[in-house]
């Protein structure tokens, strides 16, 4: 049996079985399907698949967050599922059909660099080691750095160059050659192509700013008689590369279409690849070379100019927004060509910061959540995992479930950013991301950085662990995420199995199944079990007796305990947490005891709607892991006299 078998039939079940899968593969972290009806995923019962760490849908894929084991657990459901031979590109030809044109370039360009980048962090690993080796002046040293005076990490820094050069100084080879395959031509020459665009007969890209105008005209020219081209090489150079690429696609696809099969082998290539490299040292190479680089030059502008700090805070807190739409592949291009034009990169700095503050925010959830043990399995590796570069399983797994938490983070990363930025710290490399950035960081920047890191760890735990308490940015306004007031008899109660808690309806209104929930969070049973109010009366009563465990400041909803122990929430409206309190007057407070039929909040119904806001109310037993619970009516008018859920202790 395979390591993630038994997950694997579960998660083939939960999706709709084989017949609702139309493709499927996966990439890092996550496993990617396209489902000929997305509404069959159950994702509430998937999310409690030990193996799965969370679940989200975007570019028209459903993808379920499995970690870094991912290819075992896809190989383990190939083998169950019977759906071998479904490409990465079968699964995202499929999901286009949901993208409008924007989402498809930026896919594109996301599937282009995905492929590069295990050599990028790993090129980026190497050269923060060489930093070491040879730029930091060690106290132990007498002040000089390790290669001055041991031959050995000399030897061994002279030999790491050979690895790091082939990964960035013959980038554009492993652009071309992604461009390549990604949109169908034929992979060998789009290698090719890479390797005319950094062939030693060509001037390094990176002595030319130190080369005159007269040496280039002698020495790096072909020589036409009455017309010549530079031979400028487009080492580590991003642009060029991608628009050459795209070229050799588009007259590949042309020239098939037009020269017959029994002479394509030998002319389909020469009209698609000679052009190509014509137009790359002529024109495309030239034209994005400047482009690049008035990209870099004002991205550099504005992150040393006056207002550095403004920059550094915007691109700090709204890296992460830009993780979930999949675009932050393509600031690679930002950070690539800042290095080419200035030697390194004021860019990437922020982006580990970002990912140190996601797994921040993570570590406080584990803190405020301690004793979870079935969230623990999904935190705690996210935590580390985010602290390590990688934050896709710590923003879908809990940060975004719960909102507040991604928040808070945006926020420490964005005043991470902010004192960074004024401090001028850049990276000399890429690939390395979370707390490991620092092998990227220039040795000058070393100590500022490090306090940026600090600030990226204490500010989002701290920012996490107040808005909690406070309920603000609280998605899903998890009761049992608080603490609770004042509830020592409760917690010290004992109830017998088998006895039945009788729950009345605490508003008038329509009574609705659970699933007919309008916030697809309680639809699915995320929050727990329970119904749905269409209230027609806005004021709500307690439907036992109990305590008030938590009222939320903005009044919004509120949390009871029965005497029994029967934990509820109340929640009037969607996203009415907005309205801060406006509409909403409270008769009890975080604590009382309140008797069944008990009037303890009111609500303006028709101002809450005039303003723009669902009234329907979830009410919903967040411990029914200790109760079964059921309802009493599928649908019905109901009032507050009436019984709407029997809890019976399990």
């Amino acid at each position: 049996m395979g390591k993630y078998e038994q997950d694997a039939k579960e998660l083939l079940t939960l999706i709709g079985g084989k017949q609702n899968i139309s493709a499927v593969t996966h990439c890092a972290t996550r496993m990617r399907f396209v489902l000929h009806d997305p509404k069959k995923a159950q994702e509430a019962q998937i999310e409690d698949i030990p193996s799965v760490k969370g679940m989200f849908t975007n570019a028209g894929q459903f993808q379920v967050i499995i970690g870094n084991d991912v290819p075992t657990f896809y190989n383990d459901f190939v083998a169950v599922s019977g759906v071998s031979g479904v490409s990465k590109d079968a699964a995202k030809s499929a999901a286009k059909q949901n993208q409008n044109p924007i989402q498809r370039a930026i896919t594109l360009l996301a599937e282009i660099f995905t492929p590069l980048l295990p050599a990028i962090i790993v090129g980026g690993l190497i050269l923060g080691f060489r930093n070491i080796l040879e730029a930091v002046p060690m106290g132990f040293l007498a002040g000089q750095t390790i290669v001055k005076v041991y031959p050995f990490w000399n030897g061994v820094n002279n030999f790491l160059w050979l690895p790091s050069e082939a990964i960035f100084h013959f980038l554009p080879v492993g652009i071309t050659w992604s461009v390549a395959r990604k949109m169908g031509a034929t992979e060998i020459l789009g290698i090719v192509l890479g390797i005319t665009l950094v062939s030693p007969q060509l001037l390094n890209a990176y002595a030319v700013n130190s080369t005159t105008a007269a040496e280039i005209a002698k020495d790096w020219t072909w020589n036409f008689g009455f017309f010549s081209i530079d031979k400028i090489g487009y080492q580590g150079q991003v642009l060029p590369a991608m628009l050459a690429g795209f070229l050799l696609v588009y007259l590949e696809r042309f020239f098939r279409k037009h020269i017959p099969e029994s002479i394509a082998m030998i002319f389909v290539p020469l009209f698609s690849l000679l052009p190509t490299i014509i137009a790359a040292h002529t024109i495309l190479g030239p034209f994005s070379w400047k482009v690049g680089s008035l990209i870099s030059a004002a991205v550099n502008a504005g992150l040393t100019s006056p207002l550095n700090w403004l920059f550094g805070g915007v691109i700090g807190a709204f890296y992460a927004p830009l993780v979930i739409t999949g675009m932050h592949h393509t600031l690679m291009v930002v950070d690539l060509q800042l290095i080419a034009d200035f030697g390194s990169t004021n860019f990437w700095p922020m982006v580990c910061l970002s990912n140190i503050a996601q797994g921040a925010a993570v570590a406080a959830i584990v803190f405020l959540h301690r004793g979870n043990k079935k969230e623990e399995q999904i935190s705690v590796p996210a935590t580390i995992s985010a602290w390590l570069g990688v934050t896709e399983p710590a923003m879908f797994g809990i940060n975004l479930k719960y909102m507040y938490p991604f928040i808070a983070a945006m926020i420490g990363s964005g005043i991470a950013g902010i004192f960074i930025t004024l401090f001028k710290v850049r990276a000399l490399s890429i690939g390395v991301g979370g707390l490991p950035g620092i092998l990227a960081i220039r040795p000058q920047d070393y100590v500022i950085f490090a306090i940026g890191m600090a600030i990226a760890i204490v500010v989002p735990f701290i920012t996490t662990v107040l808005f909690n308490k406070v309920g603000l940015f609280n998605k899903l306004d998890k009761v049992e995420a608080q603490i609770p007031v004042g509830l020592d008899e409760v917690d010290q109660l004992t109830t017998a199995a088998g006895e039945v808690v009788a729950v009345t309806a605490p508003i008038a209104g329509e009574l609705l199944p659970l699933e007919q929930a309008k916030d697809p969070v309680f639809a699915q049973g995320m929050m727990g079990q329970g119904v749905v109010i269409e209230p027609t009366a806005g004021k709500l009563y307690a439907p036992f007796d109990g305590q008030v465990s938590l009222l939320f400041p903005t009044l919004h909803a509120i949390g009871l305990v029965s005497d029994e122990g029967v934990e509820m929430l109340i929640h009037i409206g969607i996203d009415t947490v907005k309205l801060e309190g406006k509409y909403f007057t409270a008769h009890v407070k975080q604590g009382d005891a309140v008797k069944r039929g008990q009037l303890l909040l009111e609500f303006d119904l028709t101002a809450i709607k005039a303003a723009g806001y669902e009234t329907q109310t979830p009410v919903i037993i967040t411990n029914a892991a200790d109760f079964q619970v059921d309802p009493v009516f599928e649908q019905k008018a109901v009032d507050q006299t009436q019984q709407i859920l029997s809890a019976v202790k399990i």
